[in-house]
């Protein structure tokens, strides 16, 4: 069975559309330093971008998470692979996330970093698949809904492959 990636969205649509909400956090921290989390690995290619365009002071850690154990399914519970190198107290804290879909992991990690004492928890999302939630998350900042399909690209992958693609693609089948 061959594979081909579709483009769902060009790389252009996908600079501005960050450009778009690194401004907006810009101005939403106006005057204060934010700390962004990213979810690994996918979330990697995502925060250096949107790192590039925040002009507030910016500090970055990297946490790894998984939530599937032994089946194909998200369990909901999460297991912390990698944990932040920092501690959270009185820190303006935006988790950076490739994709959010059924919500049961970051909802689950975002009450977990709540409860290390931040002044503030947001959410910002490349991806969100709103018609996937099962558990209610609420993202901040949202650069694409998109459809219920397969997506590689800027991270994401599928077995390992097509990460560094510079745009967004649905993986199709013939």
């Amino acid at each position: 069975m061959a594979e081909h990636v579709r483009v769902l969205l060009a790389e252009e649509d996908v600079d501005r559309r960050i450009q778009e909400i690194g401004d907006q956090i810009s101005k939403d921290y106006d005057g204060k330093q934010i700390h962004l989390i990213c979810v690994l690995k996918g979330g990697s290619f995502f925060m250096c971008e949107l790192a590039k365009r925040i002009t507030v002071p910016v500090s970055l850690d990297f946490m790894s998470v998984s939530s599937y154990g032994s089946a194909t399914k998200s369990s909901g519970v999460v297991k912390i692979v990698k944990d932040l190198d920092e501690p959270l107290k009185d820190k303006d804290v935006l988790v950076v996330e490739d994709i959010v879909d059924s919500g049961r992991t970051l909802s689950y990690l975002l009450e977990m970093l709540k409860d290390r004492g931040p002044k503030s928890v947001k959410l910002c999302t490349l991806l969100d698949k709103p018609e996937r939630r099962v558990v209610d998350v609420h993202v901040d900042y949202t650069c694409f809904q998109i459809p219920d399909e397969f997506v590689v690209g800027y991270g994401l992958d599928y077995d390992q492959r097509y990460r560094n693609l510079p745009y967004i693609g649905v993986v199709e089948f013939d």
